[in-house]
C-alpha cells in the first residue's frame, strides 16, 4: 500500500501569491487567511480577499463549516495553477477566524520567517 504524505501548509499572505513567489508552485501546500468576499454553494467555490489580493478556494471537501460573507477564514490546502492563470486553492481544512488581527498575523509571519532563516544560518556557521 502506497503511503501519501500530507505536507504542512506554509504560512502565506495572499499578496505573496504571484508567479515570482517561491510559494507559487503547482501542488504547494499553503495556509492562507482572508475575508470571505463571495461563496457559490453550487460550485463550492469561495473567494477570499486580503489587502487587495484575492484567491479562489475550492471547498468541496470541507464539511461542517458555515460560510458567512465578510467573515474571516483560514484555509490549508494545495495550489492548483491551470494554464489559464486562474489560481485555486483546493482546501482540505477550513475554519472561521473572526476576530483575528490581520496586521499582527502578517507581522508574526515575517518574524517566524526571520527566526527560521536565523536557525538555518546558525547551523551552517
Amino acid at each position: 500500500m502506497a503511503s501519501s504524505i500530507i505536507k504542512p501548509g506554509l504560512l502565506v499572505a495572499l499578496q505573496e501569491l504571484e508567479p515570482s513567489s517561491p510559494f507559487f508552485k503547482e501542488g504547494q501546500s499553503i495556509r492562507v487567511t482572508g475575508k470571505l468576499q463571495a461563496y457559490n454553494v453550487e460550485s463550492a467555490i469561495a473567494i477570499i480577499v486580503d489587502g487587495g489580493a484575492t484567491l479562489l478556494i475550492d471547498t468541496q471537501h470541507l464539511r461542517d463549516i458555515n460560510f458567512r460573507i465578510n467573515s474571516m477564514y483560514q484555509f490549508i490546502g494545495e495550489l492548483l495553477i491551470p494554464h489559464d492563470g486562474q489560481v485555486v486553492l483546493k482546501a482540505r481544512i477550513g475554519r472561521n477566524v473572526d476576530g483575528i488581527d490581520l496586521n499582527l498575523y502578517h507581522q508574526s509571519i515575517r518574524l517566524r520567517r526571520k527566526f527560521e532563516a536565523d536557525i538555518v544560518r546558525s547551523k551552517t556557521t
